[in-house]
């Protein structure tokens, strides 16, 4: 953006909050299935061995040791849930932020806030950025969103109906 026409301050201007969220390691980790994969098993499997370690104190699971093994399997997919979530809703408010015509912004603080009409020009250049780059981090997010759920809503069926 061209600063002497914009007065978004610069931190708050969607193609630098594009920029910095990128360049965090933590959420750019999003942007590749290899290092998203490896950071979400990694979380899984220090929640599942915690899990476990958490229902070890239990009396119920002496008798039932599968039960035991899959109740901390399926309740340790929760971590990676809550990570895919807030990825996903971080990566989405860019995503609104750049496809959108009018930017909402504070001066001072949050009594003050703005709206900014953006021009043509910045408005194309930021609905490519949106497509080009943030898109496919959404549905990158949302297919692993949904496999989790899936393994969630597996977990849960196979203990109401007792399939072990």
């Amino acid at each position: 953006m061209n600063n002497s026409k914009c007065p978004v301050p610069r931190e708050q201007q969607p193609t630098n909050e594009f920029l910095e969220l990128s360049n965090s390691k933590f959420f750019a980790s999003a942007k590749t299935n290899k290092n998203f994969s490896i950071l979400l098993f990694s979380i899984w499997l220090v929640a599942f061995f915690i899990f476990l370690f958490i229902s070890s104190g239990s009396t119920y699971f002496d008798k039932y040791l599968m039960k035991y093994i899959f109740l901390s399997f399926f309740g340790s997919l929760s971590a990676p849930l809550l990570i895919n979530i807030w990825l996903f809703l971080s990566w989405y408010y860019i995503y609104k932020r750049l496809t959108s015509e009018k930017i909402e912004y504070e001066e001072s603080g949050w009594y003050d806030g703005q709206i900014w009409i953006k021009p043509i020009e910045l408005k194309e250049k930021e609905s490519l950025i949106a497509s080009i780059e943030v898109k496919p981090i959404l549905r990158n997010l949302t297919q692993v969103l949904s496999i989790i759920i899936s393994l969630i809503l597996v977990g849960i069926l196979i203990f109401q109906y007792n399939y072990i």
